[in-house]
């Protein structure tokens, strides 16, 4: 995908970086800050005692480190040394996202590490995975989970020599994707794929921001997934960071027949289509719950413009909402993706502006006729530097504005456009509307632009 530029560098003092550009403090150490490990558990006695061994090995300051234990519900309570917090919660089934929001809560730390019980670091891992939320709140930091038979090992067993002697393979989709995309340097809507729980680590202020995970997932994977789709629509910065190595004792989907491991997928993929309305996420033609455009037509015009503006529209974007400050004709409002502002179903941001991954304001109605170059724009949104544009139609005339989900949340955070440009796009699929434009031959497929504008 070709982007704009992504013009102006990093400020140092400044906690933010336009677009993804993590890059641009590249050598940049921090402060060292505290930091909260957060440790997901359930009766796995032998791997916890490792992993807390590990932990008690780091480089980092150990009076900025405070280790928690968050216990699903474990048969027996795991028994943890004096200085880490052990929080639990009952037994109702695999609830991870919830124990790992439990042990969030319990911690002090202006950085969180979350950390699964059977995957142990090597002495560098919160260092290396917590410089970049040290340094920008927002960001959002994957360490590389490395995969080795620990059977036997002990505890103080030193990972960096024991795993690589041990070592099971990794799951190449996960390896090649940190690998094309620069270690998520040249992130997108999609790259929530490559975040994986079990290593994670992202600012206190963010994760209180955007939310904890959802509870809802109460099945293997999927939870975490769901989670960095909603931080990068926030605004969040994405990286690899392939120095913090942790290793998991065990393969990946380990003891899961190929019949469990696609009823899982299938489970997964469900429910994420439900909560990521993203083509590659949702379905290809089901009406996701959450729209991911949202155009709205601003004023008053006539009723024939409106028409033709709205039906040319869902014509383009067969999939968005359309949101109108005036009533609909009948036509219009027998159709449910049409919305009147004050609609109390529109769901809405902080800001007021309906909560779409684009919103694209409309201040004269347009017929568009060819969307291929405009599409292409809005889809671009927020994922490199432009966080908005302003639109033009095809003789120059302004129309209105598209503005991401991203650029608005941080716009909001910061109290400046700092994070993102705002380009123009002049559309030569894109024209102004007379006030009352021939709908029959519009409607009928006869006749050219002249006969709307």
């Amino acid at each position: 995908m070709n982007r704009p530029d992504d013009g102006a560098g990093w400020v140092p003092g400044h906690p933010w970086v336009p677009g993804n550009r993590w890059d641009l403090v590249a050598g940049v150490e921090p402060v060292p800050p505290r930091v909260s490990v957060i440790v997901t558990h359930y009766d796995q006695p032998e791997e916890l005692a490792r992993t807390l061994a590990a932990l008690r090995r780091q480089d980092h300051p150990r009076d900025l480190l405070e280790i928690v234990v968050a216990d699903d519900g474990s048969p027996i309570a795991p028994v943890v040394p004096d200085d880490v917090l052990l929080v639990r919660q009952e037994d109702r089934g695999f609830r991870a996202a919830a124990a790992r929001n439990l042990g969030a809560a319990a911690a002090t730390g202006d950085v969180l590490c979350f950390l699964d019980a059977d995957t142990a670091p090597e002495p560098g891992y919160v260092r290396a995975l917590s410089r970049l939320p040290a340094l920008l709140p927002e960001a959002v930091t994957v360490g590389r989970r490395r995969h080795a038979d620990l059977a036997g090992v002990a505890p103080d067993a030193p990972l960096a020599e024991v795993g690589p002697a041990r070592e099971l393979p990794e799951p190449d989709w996960l390896r090649d994707a940190y690998a094309r995309s620069g270690d998520l340097l040249h992130a997108d809507d999609r790259s929530y794929r490559f975040v994986i729980s079990a290593v994670l680590a992202c600012s206190r202020a963010l994760f209180d921001e955007v939310g904890g995970f959802d509870e809802g997932f109460t099945s293997y994977g999927g939870e975490d997934w769901e989670w960095a789709h909603r931080a990068w629509q926030a605004g969040a910065v994405l990286a690899h960071v392939p120095a913090a190595v942790a290793w998991h004792d065990g393969p990946d989907w380990a003891g899961r027949s190929s019949e469990d491991r696609a009823r899982e997928g299938n489970r997964q993929t469900l429910r994420l289509a439900d909560a990521i309305p993203l083509d590659g996420s949702r379905g290809r033609a089901v009406m996701p719950a959450v729209p991911d455009l949202v155009v709205h037509l601003t004023g008053d015009p006539s009723p024939a413009a409106a028409f033709l503006c709205v039906d040319a529209v869902l014509a383009a974007f067969p999939r968005a909402t359309v949101v109108l400050d005036a009533e609909p004709s009948p036509p219009l409002a027998a159709d449910p993706r049409v919305l009147v502002a004050a609609d109390p179903r529109l769901r809405r941001a902080a800001d007021g502006l309906p909560d779409a991954r684009v919103v694209l304001r409309l201040d004269r109605a347009v017929a568009i006729d060819g969307a291929d170059e405009l599409a292409a724009r809005l889809s671009a949104l927020g994922q490199g530097s432009e966080g908005g544009f302003e639109l033009r139609a095809a003789d120059g005339a302004p129309v209105g504005a598209a503005t991401s989900r991203r650029a608005r949340r941080r716009a909001t955070r910061w109290g400046t456009d700092a994070g993102f440009t705002t380009g123009t796009l002049t559309a030569s699929g894109v024209h102004v509307l007379r006030e009352e434009p021939h709908l029959e031959a519009w409607v009928g497929g006869w006749g050219g632009v002249d006969r709307w504008t």
